[in-house]
């Protein structure tokens, strides 16, 4: 446990899947056809306040929707790669764009297309739910379900073992 605590002080940039993640893994259905993803309230909490106190947050999903975008944007997050059909190349962008080494970096996935990504960053995590495969690369697996905390568990985590949770003077306004 002292190990993990250590990785953890590493880490400056948190990266997310979105669908099974930052969203449940059921998907409903609009009658134009479009994805309604549902989301933790929680969770745009600490996505917002980590952002606010400097951390890097990028979102890298194979889904998309302007929807989505706009939320991402109003909690703060910067770097969003939506409908990417390749993670690594995106993850090998926000790499070289903020200078970061692999153990600097947290990436939460559950399902097969993050395989490859979590295999390249220094503290691959993921959801309770997240399939077999995910969960046997994961150094950590969260509690809780995508879509239902574990995002902010994560960070909290984080920001916990750096001395950067609870910070009542880190003001975050709601949307």
């Amino acid at each position: 446990m002292a190990f993990f605590k250590e990785e953890l002080k590493k880490i400056r940039a948190f990266v997310f899947d979105v669908d099974g993640v930052l969203s449940r893994q059921e998907v409903s259905l609009s009658p134009e056809g479009e994805l309604i993803r549902t989301s933790c309230a929680k969770d745009g909490y600490a996505l917002m306040y980590s952002g606010k106190k400097g951390y890097i947050l990028a979102i890298i999903s194979g889904g998309g929707s302007p929807g989505l975008e706009e939320r991402f944007k109003k909690l703060g997050i910067k770097d969003i790669y939506l409908r990417i059909e390749n993670k690594v190349k995106a993850l090998e962008e926000l790499i070289s764009k903020y200078g970061l080494k692999p153990e600097e970096i947290m990436y939460m996935g559950d399902d097969i297309p993050d395989y490859n990504v979590m295999t390249r960053v220094g503290l691959p995590v993921c959801p309770a739910d997240a399939c077999e495969e995910i969960k046997a690369i994961s150094k950590y697996i969260s509690d809780l379900n995508g879509g239902m905390g574990c995002v902010r568990d994560v960070i909290a985590q984080v920001l916990k073992a750096r001395g950067d949770w609870m910070d009542t003077s880190c003001y975050v306004k709601s949307m």
